[in-house]
């Protein structure tokens, strides 16, 4: 009997750091363990494989920032089933976006010491926005165990059991003490569940790496925190970090300065 073809995986790296795609390969055992149920046919972080699409399930990581990338992102949608995208860049532009409430030119010039051979978008935006995109996995870098049980799903043709609480639930099961009422900066109530609280735990302030949870109210904790002493420009600043261009984030940043 002829054994069924193992799916295809394809991995795509746009404008990033290539952390996400660091955290598949900090799966260790388990991506042992997944490499035998799927082929991996495009990977570049990994191997130097590559199988010509059509793909099952593509991973993209990173946002789209130059002409090419806008046109390539199609490319990769239209040879994959089904598109993942991982990651804060992906799915919010990442800290890169930035650059959408500035002259991108001022920033090449400063950076480039040949800036006319640079070429580049005005902006930074998430694949989303330029493709449909079947489902997001939030985060800077992305959880690894969240990641599997992504892709896992997929494979399984069932939806991802991915938690849709905030961070300061993480903070209570941790049983850290709130860093807010200490002074520090945190976003915890209106960001995604997925880093375990690692920063609050040692007594250092959350910027929202996560992205915003579902239904945040951003507008409630800011008047929360300017009770405590935040300052506009404090508020301002912690809004527009990792996530910057993430709607919820964008839209009460505005209402603290541009």
């Amino acid at each position: 009997m002829t054994q069924a073809p193992r799916p295809r995986l394809a991995v795509w790296k746009f404008a990033s750091c290539d952390g996400c795609q660091l955290s598949l390969l900090d799966c260790e055992d388990e991506l042992l363990a997944l490499a035998g149920a799927i082929e991996i046919a495009n990977f570049p972080e990994a191997s130097r494989t590559f199988i010509e699409g059509p793909y099952d399930l593509s991973l993209v990581e990173g946002s789209i920032t130059t002409a090419h990338d806008a046109e390539r992102i199609k490319m990769v949608r239209e040879q994959s089933k089904f598109l993942i995208t991982i990651g804060a860049c992906a799915t919010a532009g990442g800290i890169q976006a930035l650059r959408n409430f500035a002259d991108v030119d001022d920033f090449v010039a400063a950076v480039y010491a040949s800036p006319q051979y640079i070429s580049t978008l005005k902006t930074s935006t998430p694949i989303s926005a330029h493709v449909p995109v079947d489902f997001e996995l939030h985060g800077c870098p992305i959880n690894k165990q969240q990641l599997l049980e992504v892709i896992s799903a997929f494979l399984a043709q069932r939806k991802p059991q991915i938690a849709a609480h905030s961070v300061c639930i993480e903070c209570k099961r941790r049983g850290t003490t709130c860093v807010m009422v200490q002074g520090k900066p945190c976003l915890g109530p209106v960001t995604h569940a997925g880093c375990g609280a690692i920063c609050p735990a040692f007594g250092r302030g959350c910027y929202g790496c996560f992205g915003p949870m579902e239904t945040p109210n951003a507008a409630s904790l800011m008047r929360e925190w300017q009770l405590l002493g935040a300052s506009q420009r404090d508020m301002h600043r912690a809004l527009r970090t990792f996530n910057v261009a993430a709607e919820p984030f964008l839209t009460e940043s505005k209402t603290h300065g541009d």
